[in-house]
């Protein structure tokens, strides 16, 4: 299995006035660190938009749990990794360590889709590819 590990600094943007992380910036880098863990496994957006009938990899459910707060400054560690996969869609776990402490946990939903056949412009879900899911359970 895959497991990526991706350090972050918290940047002055990403903070509220109370200068801890602002929560929604947790889920972009929750995208973000699932972007770097297909590269990890080998698999860039361009490469697989052309060996595949792919648009992208859409969340449709996301939550976290929250333990300790971030703040400007700080550097901090994502290991994500996927935790189920499904037909045609798969859930990413993502754990957010401070000084090797779990802070935040982030979860998402996501769905593999292709252009849809009857609408232009249009997706639908597609079967996850055999050898994707092969390559990161294998690591």
């Amino acid at each position: 299995m895959i497991i990526n590990k991706r350090k972050i600094r918290i940047e002055w943007g990403d903070c509220d006035p109370a200068g801890i992380v602002y929560f929604p910036r947790y889920f972009v880098f929750f995208d973000d660190a699932t972007g770097a863990l297909f590269e990890a496994a080998g698999f860039r957006k361009r490469a697989l938009m052309k060996t595949y009938e792919f648009v992208g990899i859409p969340s449709v459910d996301v939550h976290a749990k929250f333990y300790i707060p971030s703040a400007y400054g700080e550097d901090v560690e994502i290991e994500s990794s996927i935790a189920k996969w499904g037909r045609s869609s798969f859930e990413v776990h993502h754990r957010l360590l401070k000084d090797a402490k779990l802070a935040v946990e982030g979860f998402e939903k996501r769905v593999w889709v292709g252009p849809h056949p009857d609408k232009p412009g249009g997706m639908q879900a597609r079967a996850i590819p055999a050898e994707v899911i092969q390559r990161f359970k294998k690591g």
